[in-house]
């Protein structure tokens, strides 16, 4: 059973909006808006505005291993009502994975302003509950005890691909395709290497994190090359 749910703490998420829509614009492909919302609507206030708002399918594979929790999403709102961006804030990469598909078909009621429709943005939250035969609990630590089972992803760079100096950390969302659907940045940066780790970003491929032989979606730490090689700027610099 899965459940849209009302009791948490919104302002931390909300806080987050400013950085997190970026990134998840470049983390699932979509061109950038030319008129961002810049409207942060409160969780409560948007749950009014919902017109179609199907909850996600319950991964399979999250079922067998008692995967359950809470997942937090990010969401981002056009003046035409549709979910353009999503991005995690926090949970199991699997039901997240799944959270985040469900989000981009979700359709809202923009607001009504005295220039027209406008989009926004909010917070959402969905409770994955297993409901389990005869009152048992899950194993303890359900979770953790799946993960020392899976497989990792894995980057597969370009082949021709230089060693660079400068680098930026993300945490990339890869799916059970090997498709980047979300990342989270943890490195402060300018919006010129922004878009330099974005192009590079682009230009990898994945292969899906594996419990056994089955591909799910599992988050993978990458440091993407924002810079030229070091030995491109040595030789720069004595050329001058």
């Amino acid at each position: 059973m899965i459940k849209f749910t009302d009791n948490f703490n919104t302002l931390v998420t909300l806080a987050l909006a400013t950085l997190c829509a970026a990134a998840a614009v470049y983390a699932q492909e979509a061109p950038a808006p030319t008129n961002s919302p810049a409207v942060i609507l409160d969780h409560k206030e948007a749950a009014r505005m919902v017109l179609s708002q199907v909850p996600p399918d319950y991964p399979p594979v999250a079922k067998v291993n008692y995967l359950a929790g809470p997942v937090q999403l990010q969401i981002t709102v056009d003046n035409t009502g549709k979910v353009t961006n999503s991005h995690v804030v926090e949970g199991d990469a699997v039901l997240a994975d799944a959270a985040l598909a469900a989000a981009r078909h979700w359709l809202y009621r923009p607001l009504s302003t005295a220039y027209g429709p406008e989009g926004f943005i909010t917070a959402v939250q969905l409770k994955f509950d297993l409901t389990l035969p005869n009152a048992d609990l899950p194993p303890p630590r359900a979770e953790s005890d799946f993960l020392r089972q899976v497989k990792p992803p894995r980057v597969v760079r370009p082949p021709d691909e230089p060693a660079s100096g400068d680098t930026v950390h993300f945490r990339v969302l890869v799916n059970d395709q090997g498709q980047v659907d979300d990342i989270i940045i943890f490195s402060p940066m300018s919006s010129d290497q922004f878009e330099a780790a974005r192009r590079t970003l682009k230009s990898w491929t994945f292969r899906p994190a594996r419990w056994g032989n089955i591909a799910v979606a599992s988050y993978l730490d990458v440091n993407i090359p924002v810079g030229p090689p070091p030995e491109e700027t040595a030789a720069g610099l004595g050329g001058r």
